[in-house]
């Protein structure tokens, strides 16, 4: 069985949304405007490229990834792997960066019965809440930055859900004031 790994980028109170850039969202860039860069902080992305089995996606995420991570020589490991796109809406692969459409999280659960190194869900909050939700996550990559955001897109999705024990396996304090935690999830 597969492992899922929600992996992000994730403020003090809980917002992961636009952590790079994005238009429209006033905290946009935030990981790079507002916090000195630390190499050793983003060891755990390189770690997690050598990893992983493949990439699991929303299709918000995809579509922003699609066209920008193909060229980039960072992400030459991501660019080899399967990828796969929850989405009830959208019909055709972008051909840049082709992926498996996934129509459902019944699908998503099919995919992870099946043997394999972890698959990676990057960005894609409105999946990665739907997958907590559903039961289907096994482990959290984070990256905590010294910061309140305040409005933008959360991590965690606010419904009315049992407790769900974590287990922390691995953190790490980094002089920027970076927080890496990284949780199994506890079955």
């Amino acid at each position: 069985m597969s492992q899922i790994i929600v992996t992000a980028f994730v403020s003090l109170d809980g917002v992961m949304e636009a952590p790079g850039g994005e238009d429209g969202y006033r905290n946009a860039g935030w990981t790079f405007k507002e916090v000195p860069f630390d190499a050793a902080a983003y060891e755990i992305k390189g770690r997690e490229q050598e990893e992983a089995g493949g990439l699991l996606l929303g299709r918000r995420s995809y579509e922003a990834f699609a066209p920008v991570w193909p060229t980039m020589d960072d992400f030459a490991r991501y660019n080899a792997l399967p990828r796969y796109v929850v989405s009830t809406t959208l019909t055709e692969q972008d051909e840049r960066w082709p992926a498996t459409i996934l129509p459902s999280l019944d699908a998503v659960a099919k995919l992870k019965e099946q043997d394999g190194a972890p698959l990676l869900v990057h960005g894609s909050a409105e999946l990665g809440a739907a997958l907590a939700d559903a039961g289907l996550v096994d482990r959290y990559h984070l990256l905590v930055f010294p910061l309140l955001l305040g409005a933008g897109k959360r991590l965690f999705s606010e419904a009315d859900q049992d407790a769900k024990k974590l287990a922390l396996v691995e953190h790490e304090v980094f002089g920027n004031g970076i927080q890496k935690q990284v949780f199994d999830v506890v079955r």
